[in-house]
């Protein structure tokens, strides 16, 4: 799960880390007063959303008066972001995040993130801050300096203090970074984080470090403990469709083609889509409706499909186990009934009552629907019709 920058900066605060004043809005009629509020002069104008590339898109930006502030919030709100990461369609602005800038001398980066290969948490720090640190990871990767850390035992102090040293903090300055990151990596700890960053951390033309944007990612599966961080979560920066997919435990993630995809098992709903794409098709999603499936889960699945615009052909590709080919069956026939498929649809099935799943599918007589002999047959003929 996602938190928006300003969500990240109270957490932040409330650990005790130093972070800019502050306000947030979701309309342009409060920019003038939060200008005010977080000291007027120089403030930073910044689109709360989750997509990168806010300020090559100019949705942030540096203003010297109330005026340019609800003027820029009020573009912001009007129109969709569009970056490279949110494609053409763009995202829209729910909220703007106002905050005092800051006299920038030197940027820096922190980061905690779970070494899948080392089975721990590494916090990651550079001097070349500022910019994504994939960036900084394939052009200059020794300029990541890392210490990895047990998730019980927490960061050292003087694993903290090498690193501060490592990208050029000395005196005063490594002190306060090193305690910077001491805090940072407890609260990857303590709010079951899957990531935890800082970019940048500023050194101000004062000398003092900043931490002036933030960016925190919670392991879903531990919100059962993390109420508060749960209770941050925003559903209108999240696709609808997935939203729904989970009210009935099902595993949907929408991507950019024109073929659907229902399967039981992520690994066959992986080699599903490869199979797909082999054959010349582009699939509209990954739908992994799990090993147990019911019915309703299963006409669910398909009305989550078919709502997707995009989708020109659905390829139903099931092995039956714990949830049965007849189940299966009955489940797209009460969907034909029920939605009605206005696209061809394609199914493989194999498995547990495989044979009679097969005679119920042709005993129904479903317009637009083919039963494929085997996994290439099928993914050779939604591509066809489609």
């Amino acid at each position: 799960m996602k938190i928006h920058e300003y969500q990240a900066r109270t957490l932040l605060e409330q650990a005790g880390l130093p972070v800019p004043p502050s306000k947030v809005i979701d309309s342009a009629a409060q920019a003038a007063a939060a200008y005010q509020a977080v000291g007027g002069g120089r403030v930073v104008v910044k689109a709360q959303v989750h997509a990168g590339g806010r300020g090559k898109a100019g949705y942030v930006k540096l203003v010297n008066n109330a005026k340019e502030a609800e003027e820029n919030a009020a573009r912001m709100f009007a129109h969709p972001m569009v970056s490279n990461q949110t494609g053409p369609q763009g995202v829209k602005v729910n909220k703007i995040l106002l905050a005092s800038a800051v006299d920038i001398a030197k940027e820096y980066y922190l980061g905690v993130v779970l070494d899948r290969a080392r089975r721990v948490p590494v916090l990651m720090a550079s001097a070349e801050g500022g910019v994504e640190i994939e960036e900084v990871a394939a052009k200059n990767p020794g300029a990541i300096k890392k210490a990895w850390f047990h998730p019980h035992l927490g960061l050292s102090g003087y694993q903290a203090r090498a690193l501060a040293a490592e990208i050029g903090l000395s005196g005063e300055q490594a002190k306060a970074a090193a305690d910077i990151m001491l805090k940072l990596a407890g609260l990857f700890l303590k709010k079951d984080c899957s990531l935890a960053e800082i970019n940048p951390l500023v050194q101000a033309a004062d000398g003092k470090l900043l931490a002036i944007d933030a960016k925190f990612n919670f392991d879903d599966n531990a919100l059962f403990r993390q109420a508060d961080a749960e209770a941050m979560f925003d559903p209108a920066e999240e696709n609808p469709s997935e939203l729904r997919a989970k009210e009935f435990n099902l595993s949907y993630i929408a991507l950019d083609g024109n073929i659907g995809c229902l399967v039981n098992g992520a690994g066959l709903a992986m080699a599903t889509m490869d199979i797909v794409k082999l054959h010349g098709g582009e699939p509209a999603n990954f739908l992994d409706v799990g090993g147990g499936v019911t019915a309703e889960a299963a006409v669910e699945a398909f009305r989550i499909i078919l709502s997707d615009a995009r989708v020109k052909g659905v390829l139903v590709n099931i092995f039956g186990g714990i949830a049965k080919c007849d189940v299966i069956a009955d489940a797209l026939i009460k969907a034909a009934q029920q939605i009605g498929f206005s696209v061809p649809v394609v199914v493989r099935l194999e498995g547990t009552n495989v044979e009679i799943a097969r005679k119920m599918l042709k005993e129904a007589h479903i317009p637009g629907m083919q039963v494929a002999t085997d996994l290439t047959d099928a993914a050779k003929k939604v591509c066809a019709a489609v």
